[in-house]
């Protein structure tokens, strides 16, 4: 199978052609994953709270990171693979650029960076020196504290004007996806539209260029609790490999995610 390559995830945007992906940690999921079609795998910093049993991903260091983004890759060679700039890896510019580097050469095709517009200079001096970003906007897992707890972000018309403005100053600076996390359907909508680059909801509405999902999520092997915007793909699959085969499949055809995953506004 050809490898996947920003392009190409930038053609199926401008065909109107939805972009599946997934959250990995190891060789095993990987390799499932672009045995059936996943477009994207992310090593996300979620492997703090689903890998480690972490309260949050904040504990995460890039060495857990540059280590799972290694086993991604050996299991996936020809994937397109992003990875999380962990929390506090990309305070300073010479800290973003160390860092990046080393998911880059542990087998990243992409680095993952979670901000607005304090973000800009960051963007353009990894870009200019050939390492794509991908940004992420909405709620900020790891500004958790900040924000005061997991909630929905953008819902009042201010904030929402200010989010479309900062998506396209990351843009502008190099940013080449956009990950948007918890929003309303509406914003998600307005944002994509707003954007030449493919943007990645989670929680964002069935209108952005494409979906994620945590893996352990759409598995259903997060018991407590199960995200509004997350769906159970291995019920009623015949096994793992099928759950994500129909991830995949309900992505593309726009049956996932349904009003019902979506958040009103």
């Amino acid at each position: 199978m050809a490898a996947m390559t920003i392009a190409k995830l930038q053609k199926k945007k401008q065909q109107g052609e939805k972009i599946a992906s997934l959250t990995a940690y190891d060789a095993s999921f990987a390799k499932l994953m672009a045995e059936q079609g996943v477009d994207c795998i992310l090593v996300g910093d979620s492997l703090g709270n689903v890998v480690q049993g972490r309260s949050s991903t904040v504990p995460v260091t890039i060495t857990d990171m540059v280590y799972h983004t290694a086993c991604v890759r050996r299991g996936a060679p020809d994937a397109f693979v992003m990875s999380d700039m962990p929390f506090m890896s990309y305070g300073t510019l010479d800290d973003t650029l160390k860092n990046a580097t080393q998911l880059m050469q542990a087998g990243a095709n992409m680095v993952k960076l979670e901000g607005g517009d304090w973000l800009i200079d960051s963007v353009k001096a990894l870009t200019e020196r050939g390492i794509p970003v991908c940004a992420h906007l909405g709620l900020l897992p790891q500004s958790v504290n900040v924000l005061g707890g997991y909630r929905v972000q953008g819902k009042e018309e201010a904030q929402a004007l200010h989010l479309i403005e900062q998506a396209q100053q990351l843009e502008a600076a190099g940013a080449q996806l956009l990950v948007l996390e918890c929003i309303p359907n509406s914003l998600g909508k307005r944002v994509t539209q707003a954007l030449s680059i493919p943007t990645i909801g989670i929680g964002a509405g069935p209108d952005t260029d494409g979906q994620i999902l945590v893996m352990h999520d759409m598995l259903g092997m997060n018991s407590d609790y199960l995200p509004k915007f997350a769906k159970n793909f291995l019920a009623g699959s015949d096994g793992i490999d099928a759950a994500f085969r129909r991830f995949t499949d309900e992505v593309k055809s726009g049956a996932f995610p349904a009003l019902k995953h979506s958040y009103e506004g």
